[in-house]
């Protein structure tokens, strides 16, 4: 567990925390081997020096990167999401996608790193 990212994010509330929290268990649970680092400005976790995903909290939503093919394998998922070169935006108003997070994860690690 990288402390830089704890300390990312402890900085917000405690709901996003617990939002947070849950994404980089996920992600850690899928990819144990996954370095975790600061990048961008946001937590990053990187297999054989290669970014797997990236996530960060927004004042209304949660910013989740996958780029760029676990966007576009997951395309229709995505499609009721706002999203961005590489980027998708889950609101906070809404039920955080965890198994389609947990999808996109498995399916990076599978067909990127091998």
């Amino acid at each position: 567990m990288n402390p830089d990212i704890e300390a990312v994010i402890l900085k917000f509330p405690e709901n996003i925390q617990k939002i947070l929290f849950h994404i980089r268990t996920l992600i850690l649970e899928i990819a144990p081997e996954a370095q975790e680092k600061i990048s961008y400005g946001m937590p990053g976790f990187y297999l054989n020096k290669k970014p797997l995903v990236y996530f960060a909290a927004y004042k209304n939503h949660i910013g989740f990167y996958a780029t760029p093919n676990g966007h576009e394998k997951f395309e229709k998922e995505l499609s009721v999401y706002k999203q961005g070169k590489g980027s998708v935006q889950f609101p906070l108003a809404k039920e955080i996608p965890y198994l389609l997070i947990k999808d996109i994860v498995k399916f990076r690690k599978e067909n990127v790193f091998q």
